[in-house]
This record gives C-alpha cells, structure tokens and sequence, in this order.
C-alpha cells in the first residue's frame, strides 16, 4: 500500500512533461467532461447542437 502524499512526497509542480502536469492535466480534463454533461443535461441539446454543427 502507497503512503499518502505528505509535504516530501506529494508531486511538485514543474515544467514540461511531469507527473504533476499530466496528474493535473487529467483532473482538469474530468472536471470539463462532467460540466459538459451537466451542460447537456441543463440545455437540453447535446455538444454539438449547442456549438452549431447539427
């Protein structure tokens, strides 16, 4: 079993390909998947009514 992040663990932001980018990356990516679902939910129409492509 992994032990939990503490302050000498926990990922530290840097630039270019890194674990943290692609751990935040990925949590950004599910937070825009589950708005455009509450989105579709809300309007009624789905993505690509709402942009104007049907």
């Amino acid at each position: 079993m992994s032990e939990p992040n503490s302050p000498e663990t926990a990922p530290k932001p840097s630039f270019g390909w890194s674990y943290y980018a692609e751990l935040i990356n990925g949590r950004f990516a599910m937070i825009g998947f589950v708005a455009l679902l509450v989105l579709e939910l809300v309007t009624g129409t789905d993505f690509f009514s709402w942009i104007g492509l049907r």
